[in-house]
């Protein structure tokens, strides 16, 4: 029971059916504490402690990063969004 949690969470956040204002939300907690955050909204990582910063300045540097995380909302949200959303409305 004792020691250190570490853990990413990703989250698809929508509430048209178009998914025009689908957010790819990416977080990085360290013992149930958010430390850096991605928002598909903002289009960059935001830290939220001391270490958060670090990281999000860091990981915004990279092109590259932000390019591929950015690319989560289609590749991975809108995607599975349509799947998930299909299954649903065919079973009502």
């Amino acid at each position: 029971a004792d020691g250190y949690y570490e853990y990413p969470m990703f989250e698809c956040v929508y509430s048209t059916s178009d998914y025009s204002d689908m957010v790819y939300l990416l977080s990085y907690s360290f013992n149930k504490v958010v430390d850096v955050q991605f928002n598909s909204t903002v289009g960059k990582f935001v830290g939220y402690t001391v270490e958060g910063v670090k990281y999000a300045e860091n990981w915004n540097k990279d092109p590259a990063i932000l390019q591929q995380i950015k690319a989560q909302v289609d590749r991975f949200c809108r995607h599975n969004a349509q799947i998930w959303d299909s299954s649903v409305r065919d079973k009502a």
